[in-house]
């Protein structure tokens, strides 16, 4: 495997300033997901046209366009390329070119953004500006393969005593970054509904199986990873080269049927349960936005012993990363008396027991080929408390401890017209600016009769 040096973990540069400013008025207000120290990616078009889809950067509450963009005479060189590579219906063109080109675009637009961009830039990108409240999303990649990891070992901890209380961490939870290969065709991106899924289930005491719609619909609260550059078929990718493989990260909703799942997944796994819908915030934040907020891998058992190809220094000492994340719930009578989703769970990434680079290389150490546009999971990402649990299933204790929402109603499991709205962002006072990921935000509807 290549040894050479990389670039993990990210380096700090002028566009981590988090006394930069930009002409974009919105780009500065408080609370904000989108400064100029951020420029996230997604694929957009205006709400009320037909006109194609396109990439686009967030900045305040605006979309810079890069079809635009690119038609401007503002850049040349490798930023363009990369701009006109963004510029298409997905962005797998340009998450095939790598970090350099992917740096380069953004150094270009955070300069073109910039307060100190002249009055002549500044009148060419308004007409590149388009309003976020004026335009729907599209998935940022066509996604060929979609693989969800388990790197919590609070999640599988919580899970395993509701089904071995005397074994609840398998053997190899510590040795291996467990994963399965989930189905790409029902990855959907924020603002869907999908019907409530149905399948056999076993019915408590029955010996024989029923075919039903699901009663104990769950969430999971989890970051995507997309892949950029491929590696060739045989090749593995080594740690510390892993992240340079990484376009950016998403939320991720990986709905799970648990009457479903639980009939079903010996031995193979997940099937049913978990391919009817997956969901996925549109923005795209990239690696080097969030390189201010690495932090040490620290596991609760303070395991350092990894085998070679999971190991290193890098790794050890800022392969996790600091994104706070958050799940609410709005029932249909929530919405309808206006209450805001109720947060039920808040918790952190960096309490994950595996880390991205870890799990692109042990993706690719049998010589797995990722390609460009591919998505990875990382599993639900419950921390130590019971109150950052990423998923109903634990919350609610397999259903026994319902959960209480403002209005006076419960949930053990989800009901049909519920709406799951997960958010994540990243914030340090003093050191640097917010950045968040925007919403991951579907509702249920119910099953096919």
């Amino acid at each position: 495997m290549n040894s050479t040096p990389s670039q993990f973990p990210s380096t700090l540069n002028r566009t981590h300033d988090p006394a930069a400013t930009s002409w974009v008025a919105s780009a500065q207000a408080a609370g904000t997901d989108f400064p100029i120290q951020h420029l996230p990616f997604a694929v957009f078009r205006h709400r009320d046209s037909q006109e194609g889809f396109r990439g686009g950067i967030a900045i305040g509450d605006q979309v810079l366009d890069l079809w635009d963009l690119t038609r401007s005479d503002l850049l040349d060189g490798l930023a363009l390329q990369a701009a006109e590579a963004g510029a298409k219906s997905s962005l797998n063109a340009l998450m095939a070119l790598g970090p350099k080109a992917w740096s380069a675009l953004r150094h270009a637009v955070f300069d073109l953004l910039h307060s100190h961009a002249s009055a002549v830039v500044q009148q060419k990108m308004l007409l590149c500006l388009e309003p976020q409240a004026e335009v729907v999303y599209s998935l940022p990649a066509r996604i060929g393969d979609y693989t969800d990891f388990y790197t919590s070992i609070y999640h599988a901890t919580n899970v395993g005593k509701l089904f071995r209380p005397d074994n609840p961490l398998m053997p190899n939870y510590t040795w291996v970054p467990i994963g399965y290969h989930g189905r790409a065709s029902s990855v959907q991106v924020s603002g869907h509904s999908f019907k409530r899924p149905r399948g056999q289930v076993l019915p408590p005491g029955a010996t024989e199986p029923v075919f039903s719609a699901c009663k104990r619909l769950d969430w999971e609260l989890e970051l995507g990873a997309f892949i950029g550059p491929c590696n060739a078929l045989g090749e593995p990718v080594a740690l510390d080269q892993a992240e340079d493989r990484v376009f950016g990260l998403c939320l991720l909703n990986d709905w799970s049927a648990r009457d479903i799942q639980a009939w079903e997944y010996q031995p193979l796994g997940p099937f049913l349960a978990k391919n009817f819908a997956t969901t996925i915030s549109p923005w795209i934040v990239t690696m080097e936005a969030l390189a201010p907020f690495r932090t040490p891998l620290e596991r609760p058992d303070g395991k350092t012993d990894d085998l070679a190809y999971l190991r290193s220094e890098a790794n050890t000492e800022q392969g996790a990363i600091d994104i706070r994340l958050n799940i609410g719930l709005a029932t249909e009578a929530m919405r309808e008396a206006g209450q805001l989703p109720h947060v039920v769970c808040t918790t952190s990434y960096r309490h994950a027991y595996w880390t991205l680079a870890q799990m692109v290389a042990h993706h690719t150490v049998n010589g797995c080929n990722l390609q460009s546009g591919d998505l990875l999971g990382t599993g639900t990402l419950s921390g130590p408390t019971l109150d950052q649990a990423g998923a109903l299933l634990e919350l609610t204790q397999g259903g026994k401890v319902p959960v209480s929402l403002p209005n006076g109603e419960t949930r053990t499991f989800l009901a049909d017209g519920d709406e799951v709205v997960m958010r994540g962002w990243c914030e340090r006072p003093g050191s640097a600016r917010r950045i968040g990921f925007g919403e991951c935000r579907a509702t249920i509807l119910p099953a096919l009769i």
